[in-house]
Order: structure tokens, then C-alpha cells, then sequence
């Protein structure tokens, strides 16, 4: 288990990052979310005792505090961007092992499955540096992998993936993630990536856990509407919240929620249609998988009732503040 109790994180005079109590049991993923300098890097920085800030209060390796060194052992780590050596492939995947003193023949069979179970066994005795970013993510992953860690530390690892290549690998971290034996932190901002992978959720907001659970629990009740946003409900109509596609254009039926407004664009997604609509209580985003909705849909500018799917709306206790803005945004890296 990964843990840690009154970490802090300082630059200066100023506190990056403040955490009273986490922790990561063997076998289980947290993944924590957040907005850009919200201090996810900082946070899995810190839980390695790693990075150039001064970190107090205690980092815990099974209940125990522990050292950077102790962690040098216990932890591997895969970064936003792939880091690789010179060589082929499978000489990348063992890399690690030799680093740890295994021979040269004992690393690459303990590194070999990991080849297969990441994709990448027909890569083996590719140049490392020909790969695309996914195949060179996907070996950086094989590689902390077959040092069989206890704890696994990974900052943004699908960051600069196409759509196909980060679903793809998402779903084969998963099948590798089972059953081991290892507590693993993911960052993230893409609230998908979280549902696909995590136990439980962590939602920071600057520098301070705002929500923490079981993940059930966290998106079946964000609590308030900036963690709800941060999940995906990115949908904001009084105290209520919804994620996209379970938004539609009316007319409602009895007992539904709908609020009115004017369309102002249309987009076309590949295989969806994304219809973006102006109320008075800020800007509105529906997302249709079928293009035959498009049938029914005024001209932009026209008026339109949107209904919020009754079963799947979010009611949180503390309402955003207006204008959307000012709500911290979703962004592709963390510089906190």
C-alpha cells in the first residue's frame, strides 16, 4: 500500500499541495482528477518523494514511512511523455530489471510476457526510437511492469494519443492492471480514463482533495457542481449537471426537466452530432450518436427546448458560480 499522512508540497513560501490522509491499497487504482495546476504531477511527485520542492509530513509504504530509497525499489513510474534507451524494444522492456542487477538472460524472460500483454511482442527487435507514441508508451508501460512493482506511479500516460490509439491502450492497461498485485496512481484529466480504470477517485482542486471515494460514489454524487464539471458534467443548470449525451432537444415529457434556448451551432464528430445551445443559465452542449436527429432541429439561431434525462441528471449541494469561465477548465497536462 502507497500512502501518505499531512503532505505537504512547498515552492518558496507558497504551498503547492496539501493532503491530509490518502491511501492506495495493494491491487486497487486511484485516479486522481483535476484542471491544469490543480497539482496532480505534484501529488504523484510527491508520493515518489521526487521533484525539486520541499516536501514535509509522511509518505507511507504499507502504514509505514518510508524513504526514497525504499521507493526506488518498491516503485516504478511511467511519464506523460515515453522515455527510452538506445536499442531494440525488447532491450528497452528489460532495461529496468538490468538496472536492478538481473542478468541479461533473466530480464528478458521476465520482461517477454509483458511484450504480449502490452501489444507490442511483434515490435521486439524494432530500434526503440522508430516508434510511434503509442508504441513507445505501451513499452515504457511493459517495462515497469516486469519489475513487478508494488506501487505504480503514471502521470497522463495516453497525453498525446490519438482517439483510436488512447482507447486502445486504455483498454489493454486495464486487463494488465487486473489482478495484479500492485497499488497504482493515475493521473488524469479525461474523467473516461477514470471511469475505465480506477477503484477509487480523487478529484484536486488547488492543491486540495475536494473529493475522494469509492468511484461510484464519486460520479453518483459529486457533492458540487466544480467536481461534477471535473467529472464529465459538464452541463450546468441551476444545481443540476449532466454529461452531454444525456441531454436532448424536447419536448419534454411530463415530469422531465427542460430549459429553453436558442441553437447556436451544429457539429459534426465522426459518428456523432454535438448541438450547442445559449439559455439563461449558461451555454448548453448535447450529444447525439444518431445523425437522424438532425432531422427535427431548427435552424441556428432557433428556439429549442432541451431536456435533461431525468435518470441521469447529478444534483449537487453547492450551484457554480456564473459565468462557466470562472469554473477551472479541463486541459491536457498538469503544471501544478
Amino acid at each position: 500500500m502507497i500512502g501518505c499522512r499531512d503532505l505537504r508540497v512547498h515552492a518558496g513560501r507558497r504551498e503547492l499541495l496539501h493532503v491530509p490522509e490518502l491511501d492506495v491499497p495493494a491491487g486497487s487504482v486511484l485516479a486522481v482528477l483535476g484542471p491544469n495546476g490543480a497539482g496532480k504531477t505534484t501529488l504523484l511527485r510527491a508520493l515518489g518523494l521526487l521533484g525539486p520542492h520541499r516536501i514535509t509530513g509522511d509518505v507511507l509504504l504499507d502504514g509505514h514511512p518510508t524513504t526514497r530509497a525504499q521507493l526506488r525499489i518498491a516503485a516504478a513510474a511511467v511519464l506523460q511523455r515515453p522515455i527510452l534507451r538506445r536499442g531494440t524494444v525488447a532491450a528497452n522492456v528489460a532495461s529496468g530489471l538490468r538496472f536492478r542487477g538481473a542478468s541479461r538472460a533473466s530480464a528478458r524472460e521476465c520482461a517477454a510476457p509483458w511484450l504480449g500483454r502490452l501489444g507490442i511482442a511483434h515490435l521486439a527487435d524494432r530500434d526503440a526510437r522508430t516508434l510511434s507514441g503509442g508504441e513507445a508508451q505501451r513499452t515504457c508501460l511493459a517495462r515497469a511492469f516486469a519489475l513487478g512493482p508494488r506501487v505504480l506511479l503514471l502521470d497522463e500516460p495516453f497525453a498525446g494519443l490519438d482517439a483510436t490509439a488512447r482507447g486502445d491502450l486504455v483498454a489493454d492497461l486495464a486487463a494488465a492492471l487486473a489482478g495484479q498485485p500492485t497499488a497504482t496512481v493515475l493521473i488524469t484529466h479525461d474523467p473516461d480514463e477514470a471511469a475505465a480504470l480506477a477503484d477509487d477517485i480523487a478529484v484536486l482542486v488547488a492543491g486540495q482533495i475536494r473529493r475522494h471515494g469509492p468511484k461510484p460514489e464519486v460520479f453518483d454524487d459529486p457533492r458540487d457542481l466544480v467536481t461534477a464539471r471535473l467529472l464529465g458534467f459538464t452541463n450546468i443548470v441551476g444545481t443540476r449537471a449532466a454529461r452531454p449525451e444525456h441531454m436532448r432537444l424536447g419536448p419534454a415529457r411530463a415530469g422531465e426537466f427542460a430549459v429553453t434556448g436558442r441553437l447556436r451551432r451544429i457539429l459534426r464528430l465522426g459518428s456523432a452530432v454535438r448541438l450547442d445551445i445559449n439559455t439563461h443559465d449558461g451555454p448548453l452542449t448535447c450529444l447525439y450518436s444518431d445523425h437522424k436527429a438532425l432531422d427535427a432541429v431548427p435552424d441556428i439561431g432557433g428556439e429549442v427546448s432541451v431536456v435533461l434525462d431525468q435518470y441521469k441528471i447529478i444534483t449537487a449541494a453547492r450551484p457554480v458560480n456564473r459565468p462557466a469561465a470562472a469554473t477551472p477548465e479541463l486541459g491536457a497536462g498538469d503544471h501544478g
